[in-house]
Parts: structure tokens; C-alpha cells; sequence
């Protein structure tokens, strides 16, 4: 097979293509830069005396030139075009920073920009030299806000529009706006901003700043109508954005309408438009524009780690199975790859799920599914089948409870030998989630608490968990280039019978890649005489991480993570384990891809020295 390939290339000689990864061309020439038309190449030198290290990358930021100093552009004509561009981008991040009396200059071969013909010619025989130098000159900030007409009332220092502040043009439009809300939230959807004007006072460095708000009448809303739907049910789309007819008109309602909308999956785009004028009755009409996105969908996935091998996984779904968003997915996985040999030994999962939201009330969701598993880890073996059928409801935007009941059968070998389980359960859960983003957040936190009290039937055995977790997120800089990050989480065990009456899968072990890192997954455990891992009663899990933007794309991440499992109710801390390394980010629009390198620092005796894992999403 290698000699037919090798000989078809001599014979006809391949075009050399360019090999992209993660964005970087490693070899070949980029497809994208031969289609520039009159390709012009340019060379820029980007001055920013006397400004700030955070304004100074704000600047760098939104200069094209620079961004795209690489990439030719079309003629001589385009190198003007893209410098006049730069200069409006870079006026306006020097108002948004509060700086009216700046001074741009930009020079293309050593010619001011202003002074260059309409139709310039440059030479080609070399780069076309652009200098761009950005003065931001004095700070200036607030001396005098004004509020008139319906925003007379208000209180300029409520929206961060203080006296001798710095006067930043993106904070006042933020101002403006915010009141121009507030008074919308008063149910009068008609009100506008009448006038913002910003006077700049060159010799005195402060700017005046005058809004002018007219409120107009008070409407609730009118009938809310939905449009551009083909195979999705109209009915279902406005009861699930609850918004109805009647109730008091609020932009956010209509923002969180949209959110929940586009969290469903089946549209493409969601636009909740309100009518620029009341209807006969003093009411608001909303029209609900929905474009839908494909309903199937299908994907897979890899994992790996030097402690607990390869794996993959697939997955099939549809997103609107009956037409009012029900969720359908079929899942299936194999890992263990590398971890040990033959096919007994690796790790199986399959399962089906189907989800119905919307279920009797608008914050509900109607859950089921079922799984059969595999799992080999270094403490037990356990084979598994479980169903579930489990309802949710959305408390508030960031609050959810849940219940469900589910029934499982094991079949366990572990340091108690090979036992059979059947066990009925009612998971209780609650989670409030104020994380910015699911996938990257930046600030916030997400805290659950959950319990599961369960009957062992081949026992009578009566047990239950309590587990509770929390993970926070604090952004340093404008930027947030470092995110600091935190998770505390702990669990006990109550049961009337002893631990070889739960099944191992329900007793408590840590270590892996989502608990601490170092050690094989669920290897954390107390031991019996014969140094089998027996599992826990309680256990503390603790993780801190520096997440540190290098660049837009690649980010570094030290970490930390201890954990100990307990054989009592109560942790009692004898059999600390901590491990800790170095992460390497890179982000992409379905979340960063994450590697991660791990150092057990108190390893067991027999245990692995380092691990490595790879996958997609941060590690919490």
C-alpha cells in the first residue's frame, strides 16, 4: 500500500497544500492569502508613547493593521482604505478610555495619511512601510451630568456617571442605556433616549455630559405572536419564553425570553421584536422571530490520560423529535485504551435519553433515560443497568431543583469479593449556576447540593448521600487575562447496614481527572488489611487554578488539588492526598481544549508518578 502511494506521487506530482491546526499553518502557503486580488504586503510600526499598559493593549487590540499585519491587502488604494478604518477604531477606543484630546498619526511610505493622493502608488518593490503613532494626551473626566425631561429624577451616581470620574465614552452610552431601561421596566416599552450629548472641554480637560429620557405612556404586554417557525409548534415557543399577554412589559423578560429560547438548541437565531406603537387596547404586540437550525445531529469525542488510557465517544440526537423541542440522544462509549490488555478490561457505556421541556408548567422538564455500563478502575469492577425518570424546575434563572427515582442493578467485584445489587433511589438535587459562560466563566459561581435516599433490595439495606459542591471565578484586569478559580466539594454517607451492603459505585472515592489530578480515577480510597481499596463514608475534595491568558488563544493553568476519602461520617483527614501541575489551554468555539500534566505529590506505593490528561472544557 506504501509503495502504490509513493509511486503515484512520482508519477503525478502532488500540489503542495498548506497544513493548518488550532489555526497555525505548520507547512505550505495559507489558500486564504492568495485571494487577496492586487495583493499589497505591508510592514507596521505601532507607537504608543506615554499610554498605559491597559490602554496601550485596548489600542493594539483594535488596530486592523496591526491584527492583520500579516495578510496583504487589495491594491494601493486598500492600504488607505485600512489605515483611515484603523484611525476611526483607535479614536474611539481612546474616548472609551476617557481620552478627547489624543492624536493619531498615520504615515504610509513616510507620507501623511491626509496628504496622500486620492488614487496613491506605491512601490512594490518592497513592503509599504505604514507608522502609525497613537498620543492619548490628558485623562479627562466629569464635571458637570445633566438629566432632563423623564431622567431628571435620577441619580446620575447609581450608573457609575460620578464627578471627577474619568469620563469614558463607552460608559456613558453604558449609562444611557441603563437608564433608558430602567424606566422601560417601569412598563412603559415606548421610552427613548431624546439626546446624549458629550462636550468635551479641551482646556479644562472634563466633559459635560447631557441625557434627556421621554418615557411614554405605561402598556403591558399585547398578544405575543411567533413567527418564521415551520417544524417547531408556535404555541410551545411562546409558552416556553413566558411571555404573555397582559403582564407588565419589562426588557428583561423579553432578554431572558430569548436566552431560554436559544438554550433549547432548535433555532438558529432568536429575535424578540416589540411593535413601535401600542395597539387598541394600550397594549405592546411582541413577535417572536425564530429561524431553526438542523434538528439531527451527531458527534464524537476523545479522551486520554496516562493513568487511565484512551477513550472515545459517540453520539446521535434530535433536538424536536414531536415538533415542541423534545430531546432524543443516544450515547455510547469505550475507553481504557493503553490502561491494561484485552477487550474484558476496557470501560463500555451506552445509554438513551430523551428530554421533554416544558413539561406541564413552562420551567419544567420531563427527563428519562437508560444506561448499561462498564467500569474497570483500579478499586473495583462494576457492570451496571439504570433507569430514570426524573423532573426539574427552574426556580429562577440561576436557581433549579430536580427529583426523580431510579432503579439500578449491579453486579460489583471489589475488595468484598463479587456481590449483586438492586437498588430503588430518589435523587434529590439543587444547583444555583451564576457563571457568565457554562464552558469558560469568568466570574460567578455554581453550587449544587444533592442526596439520593436509597433501598438495597438483596439486603434491606437503607442508605443515603449528602453531597454539596462549590465553584467560584474571579477575572483579574479589564481583560480578565488571568481567571482565578476555586472548587470545595464534600460528601457523607448515612446506612443502617455495613459498607459492603452499598454498592462500591455508591461509595465514596476520589482521585482523576475531575477530582485530584496525580492519581488514577476513583484510586483515592481507604484500604482493608490486604491494601484492597474499600471505598468511603465522607470525603473533602479541594481544587485551585490560575488560568492565565497568554495569548487570545493559548492559556497556561497551574493547579493545585487535594483530596481525602474517609472509612467514618466525618472526614477525618488522616490520608491527605494532593497533587499538583501545569495546564496548557487553547480555545476554540466549542471550548478550550484542555491538556493537563500532574504531579502526585504523596503518591501510593505502587502508584503512578505523573499523569497526563487530555479533553475539551475546563477541568471545572
Amino acid at each position: 500500500m506504501v509503495c502504490a502511494i509513493g509511486a503515484t506521487a512520482c508519477l503525478h506530482p502532488l500540489q503542495a497544500h498548506a497544513f493548518t491546526i488550532f489555526g497555525v499553518t505548520l507547512w505550505g502557503e495559507n489558500k486564504a492569502s492568495t485571494d487577496v486580488i492586487d495583493p499589497v504586503n505591508y510592514n507596521i510600526t505601532f507607537n504608543t508613547p506615554q499610554a498605559s499598559k491597559d490602554l496601550k493593549n485596548a489600542l493594539e487590540s483594535s488596530s486592523m493593521l496591526l491584527q492583520d499585519k500579516s495578510k496583504p491587502v487589495s491594491g494601493d488604494l486598500g492600504v488607505v482604505i485600512k489605515a483611515n478604518e484603523d484611525r476611526e477604531r483607535l479614536l474611539a477606543t481612546l474616548y472609551e478610555h476617557s481620552y478627547y484630546g489624543g492624536v493619531i498619526t498615520i504615515t504610509i511610505n513616510g507620507t501623511p495619511l491626509d496628504s496622500l493622493p486620492p488614487n496613491p502608488t506605491f512601490s512594490r518593490s518592497t513592503p509599504v512601510a505604514v507608522d502609525v503613532t497613537v498620543e492619548p494626551g490628558p485623562l479627562f473626566t466629569l464635571r458637570n451630568v445633566r438629566l432632563t425631561d423623564d431622567a431628571q429624577n435620577m441619580n446620575p451616581a447609581t450608573y457609575d456617571l460620578v464627578v471627577g470620574k474619568p469620563a469614558g465614552s463607552l460608559a456613558i452610552i453604558k449609562a444611557a442605556n441603563k437608564m433608558l431601561d430602567d424606566i422601560k421596566a417601569n412598563s412603559q416599552p415606548l421610552a427613548q433616549i431624546a439626546k446624549r450629548d458629550v462636550v468635551a472641554d479641551h482646556a479644562n480637560n472634563t466633559v459635560d455630559v447631557t441625557i434627556a429620557i421621554k418615557s411614554g405612556p405605561v402598556a403591558p404586554l399585547g398578544p405575543v405572536t411567533v413567527s418564521g417557525n415551520k417544524a417547531v409548534d408556535a404555541g410551545f415557543i411562546q409558552k416556553y419564553s413566558r411571555l404573555n399577554a397582559g403582564q407588565p412589559y419589562k426588557p428583561e423578560d423579553l432578554r431572558k425570553a430569548s436566552d431560554r429560547l436559544r438554550k433549547l438548541g432548535v433555532f438558529s437565531s432568536i429575535t424578540v421584536h416589540q411593535a413601535d406603537k401600542l395597539d387598541a387596547n394600550g397594549a405592546i404586540p411582541l413577535n417572536i422571530r425564530v429561524s431553526e437550525s438542523k434538528f439531527r445531529y451527531f458527534g464524537a469525542g476523545a479522551t486520554y490520560s496516562t493513568i487511565d488510557g484512551a477513550g472515545l465517544q459517540g453520539y446521535w440526537g434530535h433536538r424536536n423529535l414531536f415538533g415542541r423541542a423534545e430531546s432524543l440522544r443516544v450515547d455510547g462509549s469505550v475507553s481504557g485504551f493503553g490502561k491494561s490488555s484485552g477487550a474484558s478490561k476496557l470501560d463500555y457505556a451506552a445509554g438513551v435519553s430523551f428530554s421533554k421541556p416544558g413539561f406541564l408548567l413552562p420551567s419544567g422538564t420531563l427527563d428519562a433515560s437508560i444506561k448499561a455500563a462498564t467500569l474497570n478502575t483500579d478499586s473495583y469492577k462494576a457492570d451496571t443497568i439504570t433507569g430514570r425518570l426524573g423532573y426539574s424546575y427552574e426556580l429562577t434563572d440561576v436557581d433549579t431543583v430536580s427529583v426523580g427515582t431510579s432503579l439500578q442493578y449491579a453486579r460489583v467485584n471489589d475488595a468484598f469479593g463479587r456481590n449483586n445489587y438492586l437498588t430503588f433511589s430518589v435523587p434529590l438535587d439543587y444547583a444555583r449556576d451564576t457563571r457568565d459562560d457554562k464552558l469558560n466563566p469568568t466570574e460567578g459561581y455554581h453550587a449544587t447540593l444533592t442526596a439520593a435516599p436509597s433501598y438495597e433490595f438483596r439486603n434491606g439495606t437503607i442508605f443515603s448521600n449528602a453531597e454539596g459542591s462549590i465553584s467560584g471565578y474571579y477575572g483579574l484586569g479589564m481583560e480578565d487575562h488571568v481567571v482565578l478559580a476555586g472548587k470545595l466539594a464534600a460528601g457523607t454517607l448515612f446506612s443502617n447496614g455495613d459498607l459492603v451492603d452499598i454498592p462500591a459505585n455508591r461509595r465514596f472515592f476520589s482521585g482523576g481527572g475531575g477530582s485530584v489530578r496525580g492519581y488514577a480515577y476513583q484510586g483515592i480510597s481507604p484500604r482493608n488489611s490486604d491494601d484492597k481499596a474499600t471505598g468511603g463514608l465522607s470525603y473533602v475534595t479541594a481544587s485551585v487554578e490560575a488560568r492565565v491568558h497568554i495569548t487570545d488563544s493559548i492559556g497556561l493553568v497551574p493547579f493545585l488539588d487535594v483530596g481525602t476519602v474517609s472509612d467514618s461520617q466525618v472526614p477525618d483527614f488522616s490520608n491527605i492526598k494532593a497533587g499538583a501541575g501545569l495546564g496548557l489551554r487553547y480555545a476554540t468555539p466549542f471550548g478550550p481544549i484542555r491538556l493537563d500534566v500532574a504531579l502526585p505529590l504523596n503518591p501510593y506505593p505502587k502508584g503512578d508518578k505523573y499523569g497526563i490528561y487530555v479533553g475539551i472544557g475546563q477541568s471545572f
